[in-house]
Formats: C-alpha cells, sequence, structure tokens
C-alpha cells in the first residue's frame, strides 16, 4: 500500500511539474509579460517546451536502467501525452496568430520552407502515437506492433531537432544541445539493443548443447 501510495505521489508531482509550463506561460500572456512580439515569444516557448518534452520521454527508459527507480515507467505515457500537448500549443500558435487559418498559405510554407516542413513532420508523427497511448491501443494493435508504431517517436525527435537547426540558423546553441542529448540517448538505446540481440543469440546457441547432455536415470 506505501508502495502504491508513493508512485501515486510521484506522478502526481510529474503532472504538476509538466503542467507549470503552460501555466506560466497563461499567466505572462494575460499580464503582458511576452515582451514586444508576444506571438514570437509563445512560438519560441512552447516550441522549446516540445523539444524538453520529447527529450523527457525519451529519457525515461534508459533513466529507468541506470537508477532501478521503477516509478519512472509509470509516468512515460503522462510525459509523451505532455509532449503532444505543447506541440499542439506550438502548431496552433503558428495556424492560428501566425497564418490566421490561411490553410493555402501553411501548405506553400510545408513546400517551400524547409523547418516548416521539418517541424510539420515531426508534429505530425505525434499524433497516432498520442492516439494510441492507452493500453486498449496497445491491445488491439498487439504489442509488437505497438513497439514498432511508438519507435517513430525516434524520428520524431531528430526532425524536432532538424526543425529548430533549420529555424535558428546563427545562434544554434540550443538546436545543439538538443541534438547532443538525442544522440546520448540513441547511443545508449543501441547498445542495450545489441547487448540484448547477443544474450539472445548466446541463449539460443547455448540450447541445443543442453539437449545433447545426456539424463542420468
Amino acid at each position: 500500500m506505501k508502495r502504491i501510495s508513493s508512485i501515486t505521489w510521484f506522478k502526481v508531482a510529474v503532472f504538476l511539474l509538466s503542467l507549470a509550463p503552460a501555466i506560466y506561460l497563461t499567466w505572462a500572456v494575460f499580464h503582458d509579460r511576452l515582451g514586444r512580439n508576444p506571438i514570437q515569444e509563445i512560438t519560441y516557448e512552447t516550441g522549446d517546451w516540445t523539444m524538453i518534452f520529447i527529450m523527457a520521454t525519451l529519457s525515461i527508459t534508459p533513466l529507468r536502467k541506470i537508477t532501478k527507480f521503477q516509478p519512472l515507467i509509470k509516468t512515460r505515457r503522462m510525459v509523451g501525452l505532455f509532449t503532444f500537448f505543447y506541440g499542439c500549443l506550438h502548431f496552433t500558435t503558428y495556424l492560428w496568430l501566425d497564418k490566421f487559418f490561411d490553410l493555402p498559405e501553411m501548405v506553400k510554407d510545408i513546400g517551400m520552407r524547409p523547418f516548416i516542413t521539418a517541424g510539420f513532420l515531426a508534429f505530425a508523427l505525434m499524433i497516432p502515437l498520442a492516439i494510441t497511448s492507452t493500453a486498449g491501443w496497445i491491445r488491439r494493435l498487439g504489442g509488437k506492433r505497438w513497439q514498432l508504431l511508438h519507435r517513430s517517436v525516434y524520428i520524431t525527435g531528430i526532425a524536432g531537432v532538424v526543425h529548430y537547426f533549420w529555424l535558428v540558423k546563427s545562434d544554434i546553441r540550443l538546436p545543439l544541445l538538443y541534438a547532443s542529448i538525442l544522440t546520448i540517448l540513441l547511443g545508449f538505446r543501441y547498445i542495450v539493443h545489441l547487448r540484448e540481440l547477443r544474450a539472445t543469440k548466446s541463449k539460443a546457441a547455448a540450447t541445443p548443447l543442453r539437449s545433447q547432455v545426456p539424463i542420468h536415470q
């Protein structure tokens, strides 16, 4: 019971921390704290937080493996949904405050401005991940197909970093930071995958040898 209570409190803490940027941004809008170009500030803020939550989502499994802190895995779905939430805010800012729902202009942007293309790809890939994040969808798709679909979060992260690089052009410190974090996280997963593959092959190779050992009556 105590363990369940601690996990619940941990999830509540993660939820409140995840919601804090949106609360602050809402407060800043109503208190005129977004500077001379509030639309640009909202765009940058929501874009930054989307990137932060992508990195956080990808960090959960490695951190759980390293620290053995099991409650982390219980927050992965929630953090993933917050990634989509901030991605929606970022996209809505572009769609509403920047383009005023001018869909033909948006289509032109996607085709002619590479950073918009990369950003739209990242957002589009998040949609099926958010939709299929429930236990019901895991049952419908099956574990293997669900995992295969959700590996597209790696492409989302890469597209998000590329979007940021092409957007800023000159000051690349933040996109470089995100690129470095993403490289470490993907590298960690690749190493773990190789180790698991080797362990599986070793086990498969050892199985026939065991079967050849005579059983003494």
